[in-house]
């Protein structure tokens, strides 16, 4: 018999199609656990919840929240939550998916999971966030557990929404429990290192990627989309290393300028106005333009279904490294493998945050916390052990990176899963 559609999605699945679609496309590299995949298209458990809450005029205001478990095979359900006011389920479903094979794909003993509200945050006062959060937290708590589904940081949510998350779970459980989130401030229990993880992650696996191709980090171009949290830690890291910035976009405009973009310095005008746009020390450029500037490392860096069949044929990269979950639609996908252009994919690129965030949960449990030192070389030895394995795939059954990892990553989940058995 076959396996029936999924009821509650429309004809179209919107960020889920294209997670169900890199899945078909690994089926036929899976052999014996080939059957297994369908697992792989239907999240294990979806929560659906309204968030009322009180706003500083005393009306109230509801807003809709998820928390999807995708796959819990491996071990407790990990991911995000992002607030924003284009979340949708597919999109949630669809993070929590990558999640999944995101934490095999690195190694790591979880399963996927992701959350999200649909709502513009710059609109509420931080009084009205921590209510929110709170909220949201009292909502899906059914779920949550430091060894059932532990939240981490998304999009626009940080340290400060993990210390609400983490003091409304413990306040409703009795007791202090720290290991329930990730992405924590210090003082709390979070981890040394983690605030940069996913952009130091996006250039150590870039690195590892140009180092196959002999292209040198020192003296090459970098451009990126996005100059969050993640694209300025990437930006900052290349920088480091000798690369040159020369465009960066993100939801004000683009700066471009060729001798090169002091990231460090474009942070703090950001941190001031907002946006990179009307940024002095660089050119503005046409959004449309930025994805045709020569360069030699391009890291999307802000949200999923940025790289179409419509602008992937002007990109003039060497080496794409995906700092955003799902940039790349698979169309896009398929014209940069016959453009040449070497995509790390999103799955082992931005894994750097959630390996901190492993390495976080394990400090918490045992109450004994490692240097920055210690974290980094530890998180630089997991991303370059999981592209070592991926580019070994992918050099044996020549296929592209992202089919390479999700071949690597879908074996331990089917495994798991096969060993586990259906109960009953």
């Amino acid at each position: 018999m076959r396996s029936e559609p999924l009821s509650y999605l429309g004809k179209d699945g919107g960020p889920w199609e294209i997670f169900t679609e890199q899945v078909d496309r690994v089926v036929p590299y899976l052999g014996r656990l080939a059957p297994l995949a369908e697992s792989l298209k239907r999240p294990k458990r979806i929560l659906i919840v309204d968030v009322p809450i009180h706003l500083d005029d005393g009306t109230v205001a509801h807003f809709e929240g998820y928390r999807v478990h995708h796959n819990t095979a491996r071990g407790p359900a990990k991911g995000g939550v992002r607030y924003h006011p284009e979340v949708t389920l597919s999109e949630v479903m669809a993070l929590a998916g990558w999640m999944t094979i995101k934490n095999a794909a690195v190694g790591l003993p979880y399963g996927g999971g992701k959350g999200g509200i649909r709502v513009d945050p710059k609109k509420l006062s931080v009084r009205e966030l921590e209510r929110l959060t709170r909220r949201y937290t009292s909502e899906i708590g059914i779920l949550l557990g430091p060894d059932r589904d532990i939240p981490a940081p998304d999009v626009n949510t940080g340290e400060r929404e993990m210390a609400w998350m983490m003091d409304t779970f413990s306040m409703n459980v009795g007791r202090t429990v720290p290991g329930v989130v990730t992405g924590k401030p210090v003082a709390l229990g979070g981890s040394l290192g983690r605030r940069d993880a996913t952009g130091r992650g996006v250039f150590v696996t870039a690195a590892a990627a140009a180092e196959k191709i002999g292209l040198p980090i020192e003296g090459s171009r970098v451009t990126l989309q996005g100059f969050g949290n993640v694209g300025s830690a990437a930006a900052r890291t290349f920088h480091d290393h000798g690369a040159r910035i020369i465009a960066v976009q993100d939801h004000t405009g683009t700066v471009y300028h060729e001798a090169g973009i002091d990231p460090y310095d474009l942070g703090r005008y950001v941190a001031e106005m907002g946006g990179v746009r009307g940024y002095p020390k660089a050119e503005p450029l046409p959004n449309p333009e930025f994805w045709a500037v020569p360069t030699e490392f391009l890291i999307p860096a802000a949200l999923e279904k940025q790289i179409t069949e419509q602008n992937a044929w002007r990109i003039r990269a060497r080496i794409i490294a995906e700092g955003a979950n799902g940039p790349t639609t698979p169309a896009a996908d398929d014209i940069l493998q016959e453009k040449g252009v070497l995509v790390v994919p999103d799955v082992i690129a931005n894994a750097g945050g959630v390996t901190v965030s492993y390495f976080e949960w394990v400090q918490d449990f045992n109450s004994y916390f490692w240097t920055e030192e210690e974290i980094h070389a530890r998180l630089e030895r997991v991303l370059r052990n999981a592209f070592e394995a991926v580019w070994q795939v992918a050099q044996e059954k020549r296929i592209p990176l992202r089919t390479a990892a999700y071949v690597v990553a879908a074996t331990r989940v089917l495994e798991a899963r096969a060993l586990r058995g259906l109960y009953p």
